[in-house]
């Protein structure tokens, strides 16, 4: 953490997996408050400077059905302690288990089974669903040309009080990197605020003053070999 993402902060669920299957990391400026963790989830409130309260879990679900099932019923309690009903509630991660034969690769895998019934319920009894979402369909890949298989296995869900303090939220899937999974990025579309972020704007005329190479050099100099955020180099 001191090297790659200097001055932040983070938890995991170290404490209920030895291998830590879920790492949270947030700056200074968001507020991050643990409500419970398992070895396949940790659910968290979330404060975002001048935008209110919301909870979010991050999922790592297990490779055996029984293991899911268990994640399933954590879900479902979750939901009941906290309320979650009335307040926004974003999921996101590894659910390791389609909802539908849609999102399956294969032609063969034409219907409804267990493993994807027990979800959809779990889901429906919550409320939530998929966010709208860009790029791939298929999340996961076997990465294997000879005998390709996709699905999708990652999701990011929502409750309807997310869309009324985000309405123009979504979610884009990243092509595969070096994992089989594809990493999704959450775009909550929060407001821009009326003065602070306006657009910087370098005007090429100011190349030509003669003093302009050295102005550089100078503020470099000054600034030192090494920053570790946008405020040290700007």
């Amino acid at each position: 953490m001191s090297k790659v993402c200097r001055g932040w902060n983070f938890t995991s669920n170290h404490s209920e997996d030895a291998d830590g299957r879920i790492i949270l990391i947030w700056k200074d400026t968001v507020a991050v408050r643990v409500l419970q963790q398992s070895r396949q989830s940790v659910t968290c409130e979330v404060k975002l400077p001048g935008s209110p309260q919301f909870v979010f879990t991050a999922i790592y679900a297990e490779n055996e059905r029984a293991d899911r099932n268990d994640l399933w019923v954590e879900l479902l309690s979750l939901y009941q302690t906290y309320s979650l009903d009335t307040v926004p509630w974003i999921l996101g991660g590894d659910f390791n288990q389609i909802i539908h034969p849609a999102e399956h690769s294969l032609p063969e895998v034409s219907s409804l089974t267990s493993d994807m019934v027990e979800l959809r319920d779990c889901l429906t009894q919550m409320g939530i669903y998929d966010l709208r979402f860009q790029g791939s369909l298929f999340t996961w890949s076997n990465h294997r040309p000879e005998d390709p298989i996709t699905k999708k296995l990652d999701r990011l869900l929502i409750n309807n009080p997310v869309l009324t303090l985000f309405p123009n939220c979504s979610a884009f899937f990243h092509p595969t990197l070096t994992s089989d999974h594809c990493p999704c990025t959450l775009d909550l579309a929060t407001k821009i605020p009326a003065a602070g972020n306006r657009p910087f704007k370098f005007y090429n005329y100011l190349t030509k003053h003669p003093s302009f190479n050295q102005v550089v050099i100078d503020a470099w100099t000054q600034v030192g070999d090494t920053v570790w955020n946008l405020t040290a180099l700007y």
